[in-house]
């Protein structure tokens, strides 16, 4: 397995592909409780507008989508309409003493493993990819998780996110979670 950046219509496909079989109430709730879930589905015209400010991450197992980490800079928030409140609210997030909005830092927009290649490192994968093609132009990672997503939360307590504010939308509690990389 490698990681690399999206360029292509067929991975974009793909991602798409992947996404509808992870959307939230697609499995059984005990199923999602376990492996996770994910809450947005992106059009492909979405899809394209975000790859082409910032490509998305994706780790491949030959033509294999393995799983993806979509990439959002402030410059392309309002290309999905429903994460605007997202970063309207991060404009409003202290971190470290400073408001955020001071600081370099982009949105994980969403990130979704394959079920047969779970366990197998693709997370470990697609974040040290994000590492290496954008931690010279940004300082911060960031991403928000719903509260109920236990298992999303672990994984990237273990890559070394933080938690920096919560919210509640709809009734539901989110954590916005930060990967510092300017220590």
């Amino acid at each position: 397995m490698y990681a690399v950046t999206a360029s292509t219509d067929r991975e974009l496909e793909q991602i798409l592909a992947l996404q509808q079989l992870n959307l939230r109430g697609m499995q059984p709730a005990a199923v999602e409780k376990e492996q996770g879930f994910v809450t947005i589905a992106h059009t492909g015209i979405q899809l394209r507008q975000l790859n082409d400010c910032a490509p998305a991450i994706l780790v491949k197992d030959g033509d294999h989508l393995a799983g993806y980490a979509l990439v959002m800079t402030p410059e392309s928030a309002g290309t999905v309409p429903e994460l605007a409140e997202l970063f309207n609210g991060l404009s409003r997030v202290m971190y470290r003493g400073e408001p955020l909005k001071h600081r370099r830092w982009y949105v994980m927009g969403q990130v979704c493993v394959a079920e047969r290649f779970r366990g197998r490192h693709v997370f470990s994968l697609l974040y040290a990819m994000h590492l290496h093609c954008y931690s010279p132009r940004y300082d911060l990672l960031i991403t928000e998780i719903s509260e109920r997503n236990t298992r999303s939360l672990r994984a990237h307590e273990k890559i070394g996110f933080r938690p920096i504010d919560t919210h509640c939308i709809a009734g539901e509690n989110w954590v916005v979670v930060a990967w510092d990389w300017s220590q």
